[in-house]
């Protein structure tokens, strides 16, 4: 341990030490939000290895993302150095899993070069199978036949489990089957596979089986709230016998039901493990006491949480902003002026994060950061690995690595365009089929065959020759030698270029990136001492998530819907869409859901640092509809004395103000709404007194300005309009006039506060 950072007792606090002390037997530990959980398990980890001499191959880490397995191993290297933390097994369910999968392939029917299929290939698997069964695709779409087929697997179920309770059941379960087929007649698994065939070879009497619960003393999962049925079932099987199983998690931030995550399995961990040792980790290190205050506040309404009290010795800080905008534009130039105050202050752009519940939020933040020349990423937005372009390449090299793989070589059988239309690809989906073998062996088999005529037999044979050369070259070539090779004698490289375009030239730069990004992979593992192969780099590469998208081009804002969120923290956090409808979201009409909506908005307050905005607006378009705003219940929650109010100029320069905590009014009384928990949509009737019922705003481009068209008239009064004038119109509120301009259609160029500058016909304004 000597050069290595000391396992020092003052550096955790008793809870903290006593769920790192625990040796041998199941342990639970509850880690509040902030709470120093991948310290515990990475000391955890150390302590084995230092102190009780437990051998680095035999501890098993498994997280959800490779930026937190990143994490893990890279604390670990400071506490135990990298030559022995080279040896733990650290990493994803799934990167684990296929790991595992290289070794005990034959004992799944595997050839050890399978493929791993992402979503838009299994989808492609799924739509040839409903056509082979003469499945109607507008009754039952591939997409969804899939996501049927991932909630069965994710299960742990097989074709022959599913309940034929009707005929759409049947369905499903002909279609799961045939799935199933295509898979293994490709070598090549899903996500849901590396799994299920892991958990069900060490939950199995095979020799591999026992030596896979044999092959680890200790298994650590972290953000176990967040586990399935089958993740559980195998992590359970590989600790079977020792029952060394640590689970670490916090059933307040299981917020991923819709991918399978089931919160009842860490309440329910106790049950199947009575022995047990329980520790809670309650002490928040993150958040001032303000936001931990808010968080707890939201909370602790759930009905079914573990009780555990969240705290922290931070100061109080400064206190929450829950912001009243008068609609999303006004919110978003409220997020624009807090963006650049934090700025201001010299902090940098990766400090501030944006949160909104739906992605149909971000545009108009966007638009309003983009007219500002704010710097902004999308969190969780299209993937560099998504591109159509960088899909077409790995395709290529899947092909190389695995013929068998149909759904690759239909991917790039005309890409670039070769002459090989639908007609041909079908002739010789009828030779596979005939046959029995993949669609590349049936190229080389219509080759000398008569199913096709002269030309597309030409074109299929020159194919076939640039494909098999490129095979022989793959034996020899690095990865990234391959690709470039590929690009160049596929006419891939030439066809871009003869596009001629701005587009075209962007998605040859990303091919560079792509082959750059190999070379780097080849050096980093050569370093390692590891085998530079072309299966290791796909493999890798099918495993990247969304989440290891890095922050490229510099600091930048995030914007991220609130289930992005989760595992990231950020100086300052600006939550919007704090309404009824929305945060909860309108869909979430179950008991369960309300749990989980409520969870998100734990895990969202529990992001911010120091500083936390809360925005609700008085209406909002979203979707195309127009609605009033009703402040979220977690808004009410919010405890009043740590909390400021805060009204936009825009929302105040219509008479708007909040009325009392967690609502809202029009000031005059008389005729003036309060809210009373209730949403109303601004189609049936107006929201504000004297004022037209509001409609959706036409799109634009930033910076340009929208003109009035709109029919009604408004009493401009008797005044005459100049530049510095006060003028009120029914949508932007006041505003002050710039410039007037003349003509037979006579208007003025308005400055709103939280509108910028518009454009407006003179008889739709009236002086302020």
């Amino acid at each position: 341990m000597d050069r290595r950072e000391p396992l020092d007792p003052p550096k955790l606090n008793p809870a903290q030490a006593d769920a790192v002390r625990h040796v041998d037997g199941p342990l639970l530990v509850f880690a509040g939000a902030g709470s120093g959980k991948t310290r515990v398990i990475t000391y955890r980890v150390a302590n084995l290895v230092a102190q009780h001499h437990v051998a680095p191959y035999r501890v098993l880490a498994v997280t959800f993302t490779n930026k937190a397995a990143g994490e893990m191993r890279h604390r670990l290297d400071a506490l135990v150095g990298p030559e022995i933390s080279h040896d733990l097994w650290i990493g994803t369910f799934h990167a684990v899993c296929a790991k595992l999968l290289r070794r005990y392939h034959a004992d799944v029917g595997l050839a050890r070069e399978f493929v791993i299929y992402d979503d838009a290939d299994q989808r492609a698997v799924v739509a040839r199978a409903l056509k082979d069964l003469q499945v109607d695709e507008r009754r039952f779409a591939p997409r969804q036949v899939l996501g049927q087929i991932h909630k069965e697997k994710q299960e742990g179920r097989t074709p022959a489990d599913v309940e034929a309770r009707g005929f759409e059941h049947h369905v499903l379960a002909k279609a799961f089957a045939a799935y199933e087929d295509r898979l293994r007649a490709s070598n090549a698994c899903d996500f849901d596979d590396l799994l299920l065939h892991v958990m069900r070879l060490a939950e199995g009497d095979s020799a591999a089986g026992h030596e896979l619960r044999e092959r680890f003393s200790h298994v650590l999962v972290d953000e176990f709230q967040d586990t399935n049925q089958v993740q559980y079932r195998l992590v359970r099987a590989l600790a079977s016998s020792t029952r060394n199983l640590c689970a670490v998690g916090d059933d307040d931030q299981s917020i991923y039901r819709w991918r399978g995550g089931d919160v009842r399995i860490i309440r329910g961990f106790r049950r199947d493990f009575p022995d047990a040792k329980v520790v809670k980790l309650e002490e928040n290190y993150r958040s001032t006491a303000r936001v931990v205050r808010a968080a707890l506040a939201v909370i602790a309404p759930s009905r079914e949480r573990e009780p555990k009290e969240l705290f922290t010795r931070n100061a109080d800080g400064e206190k929450i902003r829950v912001v009243f905008a008068r609609d999303e534009r006004d919110e978003a130039a409220f997020v624009c002026d807090r963006v650049k105050a934090t700025l201001a202050e010299g902090r940098s752009p990766d400090d501030v994060a944006v949160f909104y519940r739906v992605h149909a939020q971000s545009r108009v933040l966007e638009e309003a950061l983009r007219a500002e020349g704010l710097p902004y990423r999308i969190v969780g937005g299209t993937r560099f690995f998504d591109r159509a372009e960088i899909k077409d390449l790995l395709s290529y090299l899947r092909v190389l690595s695995n013929p068998r793989s149909d759904v690759d070589l239909l991917r790039i059988v005309n890409v670039p365009p070769r002459g090989i239309g639908d007609t041909t690809v079908a002739r010789l989906g009828e030779v596979a089929r005939a046959r029995g073998c993949s669609l590349f062996d049936a190229l080389d088999a219509a080759r000398d065959g008569d199913s096709l005529g002269t030309a597309p037999r030409k074109k299929v044979d020159a194919l076939f020759l640039m494909l098999d050369s490129l095979r022989r070259a793959a034996a020899s070539s690095t990865p990234s030698a391959l690709a470039a090779r590929i690009l160049e004698e596929s006419g891939y490289s030439r066809w871009l270029e003869a596009e001629d375009s701005a587009e075209a030239d962007a998605r040859i730069g990303n091919l560079g990136e792509l082959v750059g990004s190999m070379s780097e992979f080849e050096i980093e593992e050569e370093a390692a001492g590891r085998e530079v192969s072309l299966a290791s780099y796909l493999e890798r590469v099918s495993l990247h998530t969304s989440a290891d998208e890095g922050a490229a081009a510099g600091p930048k804002v995030s914007l991220m819907t609130v289930h992005a969120a989760k595992g990231l923290e950020f100086d300052t956090v600006l939550l919007t869409g704090m309404e009824e409808r929305l945060f909860p979201y309108e869909r979430a009409d179950g008991e369960s859901d309300l749990e989980e909506e409520r969870r998100l908005g734990y895990v969202a307050i529990t992001r911010a640092k120091r500083r936390l905005f809360l925005t609700h607006t008085m209406m909002r378009t979203i979707f195309g509809d127009t609605r009033g705003g009703v402040p979220s219940p977690f808004v009410r929650d919010l405890p009043s004395g740590d909390v400021d109010q805060v009204t936009t100029p825009a929302a105040r320069s219509i008479g708007a103000r909040p009325s009392s905590f967690g609502h809202a009014s029009l000031a005059g009384g008389g005729g003036a709404r309060a809210w009373e928990g209730r949403a109303y949509s601004t189609r049936r009737e107006p929201v504000f007194q004297r004022q037209a019922p509001a409609r959706p705003e036409p799109r634009r481009e930033p910076g340009e300005r929208w003109v009035e068209r709109d029919t009604q008239t408004h009493d401009d009064g008797d005044g005459e309009l100049s530049r510095g004038a006060r003028v009120r119109h029914a949508r932007f509120g006041e505003g002050t006039v710039r410039a007037v301009e003349g003509g037979a259609t006579p208007s003025a160029t308005v400055h709103f506060p939280g509108w910028g500058e518009r454009r407006i016909l003179l008889r739709f304004l009236s002086i302020a």
